[in-house]
């Protein structure tokens, strides 16, 4: 059987990243997305539903969006469902699904404060997988859409 794992959104994010770094110092975001769904109900009448999302972004395409995207930016993301799980501090098993992004687009481009610095490199694909993040995801209690 085929498979097939490919996430396409556009939604604007719920908070400033969280940029972060490995132990190897490999630079990792999380981004918190709102993607809204505008619909009529069975009785006709317009209604509004929100899915809130994790999105992890890797390497320099990371850095980039702490640069420039801040809470509300709205943004295209190409990427993957990715699950994982973990202990917590308190030694419960946590799952989360989140998306791992590959690419993205900055729908609305300005530094997100003037005491960043301005990107030399615009280039928004992700490389390829490391097996640092892999290490990375395996010991990570990160936060996200928890279950479980």
């Amino acid at each position: 059987m085929a498979n097939y794992n490919k996430v396409i959104l556009m939604g604007n994010l719920t908070r400033d990243p969280e940029l972060r770094y490995t132990p190897s110092g490999t630079a990792v975001v999380n981004l918190g997305l709102a993607v809204n769904r505008r619909f009529r109900d069975r009785s006709g009448e317009q209604r509004d539903e929100v899915c809130f999302l994790t999105v992890v972004v890797w390497d320099k395409q990371a850095e980039l969006c702490n640069q420039y995207l801040h809470k509300g930016s709205p943004v295209f993301v190409e990427g993957r469902l990715q699950f994982r799980s973990f202990e917590d501090s308190s030694g419960n098993k946590r799952n989360v699904l989140e998306v791992r992004a590959e690419r993205i687009q900055f729908l609305s481009v300005r530094p997100a404060s003037p005491a960043r610095e301005k990107a030399s490199d615009t280039d928004l694909e992700q490389p390829a997988e490391s097996s640092t993040e892999e290490a990375w995801l395996e010991g990570a209690e990160g936060a996200g859409d928890e279950t479980g």
